[in-house]
């Protein structure tokens, strides 16, 4: 298991209790008590330290312990300039010192602005020197993994991708190497040779994970060169290589934020004090370390490039508009770090349009490793960047968003840490990502989502409940979204990655629909039948009742008796007016799916239940004779039903108890029914509800709906047939 990562360094010279010796800590990282070196004691140190021709010993020598000494504190307070951080990479890997001392440069290596591409170059040539020791170099790789997007220029870089990929042989560096070959694999990285030999390491080594990471990669550029299959799961394919310089990065810039007039792009690149982590804030600007491709001298008025030309790609620290986009779309090269494609519309648009997997698998594979390295509630050293986090969250949700779709990374993630959730942290952050999970079969998700957000559900308080609620109506209708695209592509050749059959769409979204009604039913129960929940549980069942006619979907599920009957009995009209629009919209698609049986009865795949024909049938005698005809106690056969004896009700001592529920008398309608009389009669002060009937029924049925409640409106008007063929001018009459 990765070591936790280091605190970020006090500032202004407060030192921290840190082991020299740590492999996830900064040696030496205190800055002096006295004020920090200035610029011609760094280069006093840095002809010092390129000066020395032996190999010296750290201990007893003061004044290479000195000049050390300053490199690291300037590296630390404010970061190195770009010549000097070249000139201390070259001593590090030149063997003049022991590798006490190479180790701590290699430490100290932190950039004030930009890591020089031509400085990496010739630290790398040093490799085949073999001054250095393996240990120098296994830290020298963690380095540039580590400050990869801080290099302005990789072309210099892509060019020794051969170099790399040679030292695979090594054991110990072998995973490190695999790392970098990753972020710098184009299409044209990949030949038959370098197939044939990772094949030959995965045959020596096993199934390791860094292997399988360039192997995937390779087989997305290139399917037919991998033959062999590779476990379709992503995985944490490499060991973070960051934890050593990030939070000394973290601390130089914010210091340089707080005392420099600089631009902000130009202090380690794109800056948000709030952000803990460069790559999770990374747009496209400069430094242009962002882009796979630096090319600077390329004119201003050369808005594409040829289309045959494909070694050439278009810089995308020069992608500003759509119009560029699509002159260009043949030739953008993605960055090798994805973090920048969050927060880039253009290339969120970039990715909607052109299904590159190899895109995917980046995508997928940085954010599945930040998302589990910086997760708070997983890692206790975490809990101090909560904001942080949030932020993280809400940019991989509006990327979600944009894409209108879910991110497989993210959805592995949440599986893996929402048994450790406690509910409260990131709340709203969490919730609006599994608003966003991928359609898959429910038996899967049902385990790692739903029962984890279950026993979060309830336990905690009325407003988690309504949260969770919320996410879960958008889960739906982004899986019934989902459906309506694949029906508008039908006629496209591409296949469904998903693969999804009709039939299994119907059975997992059904689960899920059965699923929440037992959440609310219970929730119900728990809260009192609280109106406030009610709104949010109706306003899931608003989506689902129009699910056949509006989403396509041959698919009815009706609210549980434990929902309906509070909704029915709510002391609140706005819930009844929605009751009564959600069950007029069952009626709705209802009589349009019957038509339709009757329409295509020899060729129709799918069918209603009869039961659920039953059971609307049930729920509209129940309402009917609560709000209508005044017969709630009879007809209701329903177990959870309001049905009594009259021996019962009449021990209740209530005075025409069968008009309890009507539009009169209904808890949900007597206010309504005061200020109606108190229009009508407007001297009687006695307020007798027996007076609204006959005519004055109809014009109480007039003014309700001029009250705004047209739910009610579209209930007693499908519903109820209240005026005979016979006498439909008579609007005086009354006729069941």
């Amino acid at each position: 298991m990765r070591a936790a990562a280091p605190r970020p360094p006090a500032p202004d010279g407060v030192r921290r209790g840190q082991s020299a010796c740590s492999d996830d800590s900064l040696a030496q990282t205190a800055a002096p008590a006295q004020a920090p070196p200035g610029p011609e004691e760094l280069r006093q140190a840095l002809r010092y330290l390129q000066g020395v021709q032996d190999r010296v010993p750290l201990r007893r020598n003061r004044a290479l312990q000195k000049h050390l000494a300053t490199a690291e504190s300037v590296a630390l307070q404010s970061g190195l300039p770009p010549d000097a951080l070249g000139q201390l990479l070259n001593v590090a890997l030149s063997g003049k010192h022991a590798d006490a001392v190479n180790t701590r440069l290699l430490k100290c290596l932190i950039p004030a602005s930009v890591v020089p591409g031509c400085s990496v170059v010739s630290a790398v040539s040093w490799l085949c020197v073999g001054k250095c020791s393996s240990s120098t170099e296994l830290l020298f790789l963690r380095w540039l993994i580590a400050m990869f997007d801080f290099i302005d220029h990789k072309e210099q870089l892509y060019a020794l991708y051969g170099f790399f990929f040679f030292f695979l042989q090594d054991e110990k560096l072998c995973p490190y190497i695999c790392h970098i070959l990753y972020l710098l694999t184009r299409r044209e990285s990949v030949k038959p040779f370098r197939v044939r030999k990772l094949l030959d390491l995965q045959a020596k080594m096993g199934m390791q994970p860094h292997l399988q990471a360039l192997l995937s990669l390779y087989k997305l550029f290139y399917p037919a060169l991998v033959s062999i299959t590779l476990p379709a799961k992503m995985k944490t394919y490499f060991k973070n290589s960051e934890s050593l310089w990030k939070a000394a990065i973290n601390g130089v810039r914010q210091r340089n934020q707080r005392t420099s007039p600089v631009s902000q792009q130009l202090i380690l690149g794109p800056t948000r004090l709030q952000s803990r982590k460069r790559k999770w804030n990374t747009p496209l600007i400069l430094p242009a370390s962002s882009s796979s491709t630096s090319n600077t001298t390329v004119s201003k008025e050369v808005s594409h490039v040829d289309i045959f030309s494909p070694t050439e790609s278009f810089p995308l620290e020069k992608l500003c508009t759509f119009s560029q986009l699509l002159q260009n779309i043949h030739c953008l090269e993605f960055p090798s770090r994805m973090s920048s494609v969050l927060r880039n519309p253009l290339l969120l648009h970039y990715i909607n349009c052109i299904k590159d997997e190899s895109i995917y698998l980046r995508l997928n594979y940085w954010m599945g490793q930040a998302l589990q390295e910086e997760c708070i509630w997983c890692k206790v050293d975490n809990q101090l960047y909560e904001e942080d986090f949030k932020d993280f969250l809400d940019t991989v949700y509006k990327a979600e968003c944009f894409l209108q779709e879910g991110i497989s990374s993210c959805e592995e993630f949440l599986y893996k840490s929402l048994p450790l959730w406690d509910g409260s942290c990131c709340r709203l952050q969490v919730l609006r990502l599994v608003s966003w999970i991928p359609l898959n079969s429910f038996s899967e998700v049902k385990p790692y989502l739903c029962e984890p957000l279950a026993q979060l559900f309830f336990t905690s308080s009325l407003y988690f409940k309504c949260s969770v609620l919320e996410s879960l109506k958008e889960l739906l209708q982004n899986w019934l979204n989902w459906h309506v695209m694949q029906l508008d592509m039908e006629s496209n050749s591409e296949i469904s990655p998903l693969n999804t059959t009709l039939s299994g769409l119907v059975n997992c979204v059904a689960e899920l629909i059965h699923f929440v009604g037992q959440l609310c039913a219970v929730a119900l129960r728990l809260e009192s039948n609280a109106t406030f929940l009610l709104h949010f549980i109706l306003d899931f069942y608003e989506t689902v009742c129009d699910i056949y006619l509006k989403y396509n979907l041959p698919l009815l599920v009706l609210p549980p008796a434990g929902v309906f009957y509070p909704a029915l009995l709510s002391m609140d009209s706005i819930i009844l007016n929605q009751l009564c629009y959600i069950i007029y919209r069952y009626r709705t698609n209802l009589v349009a799916a019957k038509e339709s049986e009757l329409v295509k009865k020899a060729i129709l795949q799918f069918k209603f239940s009869s039961q659920t024909y039953q059971e609307y049938n049930q729920y509209i005698m129940v309402m009917v004779g609560c709000l209508w005809t005044s017969s709630a106690f009879q007809k209701d056969i329903h177990p959870q039903g309001i049905c009594l004896d009259t021996e019962v009700l009449e021990k209740t001592r209530v005075q025409e108890f069968r008009n309890s529920f009507n539009i009169v008398y209904h808890p949900a309608l007597t206010g309504y029914a005061i200020l109606f009389l108190e229009q009508a009669w407007p001297h009687d002060k006695t307020l007798d509800f027996s007076l609204i009937k006959g005519k004055k029924w109809n014009w109480y049925l007039e003014y309700l709906y001029t009250q705004g409640l047209e739910g009610l409106k579209f209930f007693i008007e499908s519903s109820i047939n209240r005026v005979s063929q016979t006498s439909k001018a008579k609007k005086g009459s009354v006729h069941i």
